[in-house]
């Protein structure tokens, strides 16, 4: 019986997080159980997603597992990017330089501002009326 080799980690971005497992395969990525190309509809967000395998030349090389949840779409290819850098950083420590070289192992921490009591949102306050 062969052993599959499994690494996983978890990526966060706004209120989404991403698990990701990633074995060694033939380059499928699958988010949801859907393939990437009718998930994430927009080409951006597909190269963002693609972003650290290219970086560490493993694109086709992994075959990568996504479950994701919350938010919306961009807050989810975030989390995704981030889980799959944690994920190749476990399973190839050298590539773990390349990937902090350019920025993809650090957690993006802006989330939304909460509503302030007495104001319209986080930042903008009701219309003010002299009379």
């Amino acid at each position: 019986m062969v052993e599959v080799v499994k690494y996983s980690a978890t990526g966060r971005r706004k209120t989404s997080v991403a698990r990701v497992c990633i074995t060694p395969g033939t380059g499928e990525i699958k988010i949801n159980n859907r393939p990437l190309e009718n998930y994430f509809v927009r080409e951006t967000d597909r190269l963002v997603v693609v972003e650290p395998l290219k970086t560490t030349n493993t694109l086709g090389k992994f075959n990568v597992d996504v479950q994701v949840s919350g938010g919306g779409m961009t807050g989810q290819v975030g989390a995704l990017r981030l889980g799959l850098s944690r994920a190749l950083s476990l399973c190839d420590p050298e590539s773990k330089t390349a990937l902090k070289k350019v920025n993809l192992l650090s957690r993006d921490p802006r989330m939304k501002e909460r509503k302030k009591p007495g104001q319209k949102g986080a930042r903008k306050k009701f219309q003010w009326v002299k009379r």
